[in-house]
C-alpha cells in the first residue's frame, strides 16, 4: 500500500464502519444511532476534503488527484457484505448504508468536477438546491445531481450551505445529496478524522 493511500482512506478503515454497523442494534430515529451513521458519511467525506486539499496546495496533480477519489470512492460504494442471520436486520442495515452510500455520490462527482474544471457559476447555493429540486419533481435526476455536483464545487471553493434549506425539501434522492453535501462542508471546515471508536 503507498502512503498516498494510507494517507486518505483504505479499505480497512471503511471495514472497520461496517463492521460496527453490523455489530450494533440501530435505530434510525435514535440518536447514538444516527451518529454512527452521521460518522460514517463524515470520515469518508474527510477523505474526500483531504484528497481536493492535497490537490489545491499541489501534493497532488490532477490524474493523481482523480485516481484517489475513484480509489476511494470504489470502497465507499461497494454494497456491504453483512454476515447476520436474520434477514430482515440484514435488509435494513443494507438500507440505511445505502443511503449514506447515496449522500456520498454527490460528495464524489462535486470533488472529481472541481479538481478538472474547477468551480461552477457562483449563485447563491439555494438556487442550485430549488433546481435540482425542481428537476427532481419532473423526474430528471440527472439534471438534479449535476445541479448540486455545481453546489458542491462552490462549497469547495467557499461558499457557504444554509442547511436549513433541508428542512423544505420533500425526502428522496436530492435530500440524501444535500445532505452528503453537509458532511463535505463539515469535512472541509474542520477536517479532523472522526475516531472509529467514538462513542
Amino acid at each position: 500500500m503507498t502512503e498516498a493511500e494510507e494517507t486518505y482512506y483504505t479499505r480497512e478503515r471503511w471495514q472497520n464502519w461496517l463492521t460496527r454497523v453490523e455489530e450494533e442494534t440501530l435505530d434510525p430515529e435514535n440518536e447514538d444511532s444516527a451518529r454512527l451513521l452521521l460518522n460514517l458519511q463524515d470520515d469518508a467525506a474527510i477523505a474526500v476534503a483531504k484528497i481536493v486539499s492535497a490537490h489545491e496546495d499541489g501534493d497532488l496533480d490532477e490524474d493523481t488527484a482523480l485516481e484517489e477519489l475513484e480509489r476511494v470512492r470504489d470502497i465507499v460504494l461497494q454494497e456491504p457484505d453483512f454476515d447476520i442471520e436474520d434477514d430482515e436486520e440484514r435488509q435494513d442495515k443494507l438500507m440505511l448504508i445505502d443511503g449514506v452510500q447515496t449522500s456520498l455520490v454527490c460528495v464524489f462527482y462535486a470533488a472529481e468536477e472541481y479538481i478538472a474544471a474547477g468551480p461552477a457559476e457562483e449563485a447563491p447555493l439555494s438556487e442550485y438546491v430549488e433546481a435540482a429540486a425542481a428537476a427532481e419533481e419532473e423526474e430528471d435526476l440527472d439534471a438534479a445531481l449535476g445541479y448540486l455536483v455545481q453546489a458542491g464545487t462552490r462549497i469547495i471553493e467557499g461558499d457557504e450551505l444554509d442547511m436549513a434549506i433541508v428542512d423544505e425539501l420533500e425526502y428522496g434522492l436530492v435530500s440524501e445529496w444535500v445532505n452528503g453535501l453537509d458532511s463535505l462542508q463539515s469535512a472541509l471546515s474542520d477536517p479532523e478524522v472522526v475516531e472509529e471508536d467514538d462513542e
